[in-house]
């Protein structure tokens, strides 16, 4: 399935089942509490975690369709764009480290 077939699915449930469309505050409220429902599956090593990531997916999906945003197309430009990224890794922290272009 693609991300725009799936956003307009999430957003037809919503609507047929009479969940929040209009307040994205609330919504990102929500998606916080899912974040956190994920994180608690992974931790407890709980068989849910695949559940509790799709839930973030779909409230990710709402939010886009809340703010006009077509999620398919903001994926794809953002992978290409992180495509051309160099990392290095910071010998203090060990982490990766975005390298900006000259």
């Amino acid at each position: 399935m693609e991300i725009r077939s799936a956003q307009k699915l999430t957003w037809e449930n919503k609507l047929a089942k009479g969940f929040n469309t209009s307040e994205v505050p609330l919504e990102f409220c929500l998606l916080q509490g899912e974040v956190a429902e994920a994180f608690d599956a992974w931790r407890r090593t709980r068989d849910n975690l695949g559940e509790e990531l799709a839930d973030i997916v779909i409230y990710v999906m709402s939010l886009a369709e809340m703010t006009g945003v077509d999620l398919q197309s903001a994926v794809e430009q953002k992978l290409a764009k992180n495509a051309k990224r160099t990392y290095v890794k910071d010998d203090a922290s060990g982490t990766l480290v975005k390298v900006e272009p000259a």
